[in-house]
């Protein structure tokens, strides 16, 4: 319950019990000078009112006090070990865990899900879940069981004045009981809008360029300042829905101890209670609704949490991609048969494609935009499972293969090249991570990256900034192929690597390329169709399937073939532009 209710791992649930126990036991032990305080002053009492009665030895009071400072030192420490130390560490395994889960989701789950959410529940719901568990749910539990056996003990001693004291306690909870419903929907809204301050931040950001270059900056921070008013409306409004409640709840409480005064004197005037149960009542009412009041305070960020919980449910509980960890296909040729595909249940992306990509040829997948060659490619490679049919590779089933197991024998250069805000030893090195040094170096003359790098202030340990924003287009793409040389895989998928390079980079990385695509299974999407004239094998795709296939000498010598058509139009529009 305690994992599921409040998205703890196993130990985490456990330490949590541990937590909320020592909790409850330091309440406890903290009311115990009152029990010290009102028997040492019955017994002094006792003698004033009858001198013959021996005075009562100040020893054995003094002995109790340490006893229970000792015990309440004792128990904070404890409490604080369990809600503070203990915590960290859980928070630690969270964000492992939601990491782990991430690492084994399919692609489609991040198509379908913003940056900016996945962001958010890593790091602010999980510090949001380490704060309350470190500073409020033991304490919540722990004020709940404490509560609970001082309001038993206090109805054996006296239930005319418990209930005085008590009697206000249900009220409360009710009040913010019936304002749960309320606060969770200005909560939730109040997430909405933070995440929409979250995207346009992030959004412009990565987009201050082309916004720049379109002279709209002024336009869009003014999108952006709307975004965080209402934000901070939200938070306002949030705020308010659970800080009414609240005090109402806290206010209400206050008027136990009233109750209290009023009851005991009734009590005592009639001579139905003793002077010291009295006073002894008194007592306990200053110190029981204390940390009641405190998780009160609090109950806002315990409702919110609720809503954090559920967003890392929603991860937890998607669907991981899982299969064999032994991949050991027959040879390294693809096979698509009768694969049909679509994202999240939409329109058909593909529709009964069946092609062969052989080991040690360039298959070219190409075609009007849209028509599914990139979605093939990453169905090779199981970045998503088709819905029916079957890609193999060697004879084996890639859907029936771990993703990790599958990719060691892939190597990917697409346009979007991703790098990272690291040296370029270490980006080329991220093909193979055991590489040494040397190894690193080969591969980059073989990608031609030695004439770039020879500029750099530091050569290879120049630092290229966040997504090789130091670097050209194309010495990022030639960075790209150097790690997929690095990494050697019998498998290499090319998307439109060379679509955005001038005439002499492209002439730089078709050469590194010519490297890389010895003697491997090549998959090759291009729009540009003197691209891929050298290809062995050529499949147009089109509307989702499959239109026609052949080495592009055959096709080109069809009258309706598609190919054919694409080149001539491609090659008129150059002269045109010539």
């Amino acid at each position: 319950m305690l994992r599921e209710k409040f998205a703890l791992t196993e130990r985490g649930a456990f330490e949590f019990k541990r937590g909320a126990f020592f909790c409850a036991l330091a309440n406890l032990v903290m009311m115990a000078p009152i029990g010290v305080l009102c028997m040492a002053t019955n017994d002094y009492l006792d003698h004033l009112l009858d001198p013959s009665k021996p005075l009562p030895a100040l020893g054995g009071y003094l002995a109790a006090i340490v006893v229970i400072l000792l015990l309440m030192l004792l128990t904070q420490w404890l409490e604080y070990h369990f809600t503070y130390n203990v915590v960290y560490g859980e928070s630690a395994r969270k964000r492992i865990e939601l990491a782990e889960v991430l690492r084994r989701l399919p692609l489609s789950f991040f198509g379908r899900r913003d940056l900016s959410d996945l962001t958010t529940t890593i790091m602010k719901d999980c510090a949001d879940q380490e704060r309350m568990f470190s500073h409020i749910m033991p304490l919540l539990f722990g004020t709940g069981a404490s509560t609970i056996l001082i309001s038993i003990m206090l109805l054996l001693f006296n239930w005319k004045m418990a209930i005085a004291a008590l009697w206000v306690l249900p009220i409360a909870l009710l009040i913010i009981a019936f304002s749960r419903k309320s606060q969770d929907a200005k909560g939730q809204f109040l997430i909405d809008r933070q995440l929409d301050v979250a995207d346009g931040l992030q959004e412009y950001l990565e987009c201050a360029q082309e916004i720049t270059a379109a002279n709209q900056s002024e336009t869009y921070l003014e999108q952006l300042d709307q975004k965080i008013d209402r934000a901070e409306k939200a938070q306002i409004v949030s705020e308010l829905s659970s800080a009414v409640p609240v005090s109402a709840a806290q206010a209400f409480l206050k008027l136990g101890i009233a109750s209290t005064v009023l009851v005991g004197a009734l009590l005592l005037a009639s001579g139905e209670l003793e002077f010291m149960v009295y006073f002894c009542f008194l007592l306990v009412v200053t110190r029981f609704y204390d940390p009641i009041n405190t998780v009160l305070e609090v109950v806002t960020e315990l409702l919110n949490l609720k809503l954090g919980i559920k967003r890392m449910h929603s991860i937890e509980h998607e669907r991981p991609q899982t299969g064999s960890m032994e991949f050991e296909p027959a040879n390294h040729d693809i096979s698509f048969d009768n694969v049909t595909f679509s994202y999240e249940g939409g329109e058909k992306v593909l529709s009964n494609v069946s092609f062969v990509a052989k080991e040690g040829e360039v298959t070219a997948l190409v075609g009007p935009s849209g028509g599914g060659k990139s979605t093939a490619a990453k169905l090779a490679a199981r970045f998503w499972d088709a819905d029916d049919g079957v890609v193999s590779i060697g004879g084996v089933d890639v859907s029936t293969v771990d993703p990790e197991a599958l990719l060691v024998d892939f190597a990917q250069v697409f346009q979007d090249v991703v790098l990272f805000d690291d040296t370029i030893m270490q980006n080329i090195r991220l093909g193979r991570p055991d590489a040494t040094d040397e190894e690193v170096f080969a591969a980059a003359r073989a990608a031609n990256c030695d004439d770039f790098v020879s500029r750099m202030p530091k050569g290879y340990e120049t630092r290229i900034g966040e997504n090789g924003a130091l670097l050209s287009g194309g010495e990022r793409q030639r960075i790209s192929i150097a790690r997929a040389i690095l990494k050697n895989a019998p498998i290499v998928l090319l998307d439109e690597a060379t679509a955005s390079l001038d005439v002499e980079n492209e002439t730089k990385v078709q050469e590194a390329l010519s490297c890389l695509l010895e003697r491997k299974t090549v998959l090759v999407i291009a729009h540009r169709m003197r691209t891929v004239m050298s290809a062995d094998k050529i499949v147009v795709l089109d509307g989702g399937r499959v239109a026609e296939q052949g080495k592009p000498s055959e096709l080109m010598e069809r009258e309706d073939s598609l190919f054919k058509k694409m080149v001539e139009l491609q090659s008129s529009t150059g002269r045109i532009l010539n």
